[in-house]
C-alpha cells in the first residue's frame, strides 16, 4: 500500500468518526454556553465549551463561546437547542408591571 493510500484511508477514517468534535451553536459569553452545555446533559449529551477566553472580551479580543458535541450527537443536541430555544422568550421589561420604588 502506498503513503498516499495511507494518508487517504486515514482522512477518510477520521472525516467519518462520530465522535469528531462538531459545533452546536455560537454564545456570545461563556455563561449561556455553559447553561446549553448543562441543558444538554440533562439529557445524556456530552458537551463542552471554547472560546471562553474570547467570548465578553475576557483577552480582549472578540470572539464568541461555541458548544461542542460528538458528531453523533449532534442531531439529537440540534433538537434539545432548538426546544431550549422555543422554551425561552424575550422579556420585553417596558411592559411589566415592577411596581414602585420602595423607600430608603
Amino acid at each position: 500500500m502506498s503513503e498516499a493510500s495511507v494518508v487517504a484511508t486515514m482522512v477518510a477514517t477520521m472525516v467519518d468518526d462520530a465522535n469528531n468534535p462538531e459545533i452546536l451553536t455560537h454564545c456570545a459569553n461563556a455563561l449561556m454556553a455553559k447553561a446549553i452545555v448543562v441543558a444538554l446533559a440533562d439529557q445524556g449529551i456530552q458537551a463542552t465549551t471554547t472560546g471562553d477566553y474570547t467570548a465578553g472580551f475576557l483577552a480582549e479580543a472578540p470572539g464568541t463561546s461555541q458548544v461542542v458535541v460528538k458528531r453523533k450527537d449532534l442531531p439529537r443536541a440540534q433538537q434539545v437547542l432548538a426546544e431550549i430555544n422555543a422554551d425561552t422568550t424575550e422579556i420585553d421589561w417596558s411592559q411589566v408591571d415592577v411596581g414602585e420604588p420602595e423607600d430608603d
